[in-house]
């Protein structure tokens, strides 16, 4: 009994063993294509998005089909054609507009800058605004100097 309790979490399934070692670095070399497939189907969309496991393990898989040696961690990036699913997918993608999002009461359409002035100033710090002011008032200050003395300079001619 206390061998099977020892044996179960020890038995990761062969595509999580590949993303194990995808994710330490380790060599992905050595697998069937089956147990790659597998591992493409066992990545979370986390390590999809925030890890290169996912080409890392394509790579792996190509270098395997076409007997090129193995694939470690540190391998460069080799382009490798997406599939039939994953080329609908880009299609699509490329095709489609960008999709309203509800965020809570609003609606938000990704791309679309609504410019509202009293929004941009009431959305500054504190010390920005009043320095944007302070720098203002010093330019009208300048402004209304420059044009006093060049009406002192024509009242005199």
């Amino acid at each position: 009994m206390l061998a099977a309790g020892i044996a179960s979490p020890a038995s990761a399934s062969v595509g999580e063993t590949i993303i194990l070692r995808c994710t330490h670095g380790q060599s992905l070399s050595g697998f069937s294509q089956q147990a790659y497939s597998e591992a493409l189907k066992d990545l979370t969309a986390d390590a999809r998005e925030y890890t290169e496991c996912g080409s890392l393990i394509r790579q792996a898989q190509l270098a395997a089909a076409t007997g090129r040696g193995g694939s470690s961690g540190a391998a460069a990036v080799v382009p490798i054609a997406p599939s039939a699913s994953e080329q609908r997918a880009i299609t699509h993608a490329t095709h489609a507009g960008p999709i309203p999002v509800h965020v809570g009461s609003a609606v938000v359409h990704p791309g679309v800058v609504h410019a509202d002035i009293a929004s941009a100033l009431s959305s500054l710090p504190t010390p920005l605004l009043a320095s944007v002011i302070f720098l203002l008032a010093c330019l009208l200050f300048v402004v209304g100097g420059a044009l006093r003395n060049r009406f002192r300079a024509r009242d005199i001619d």
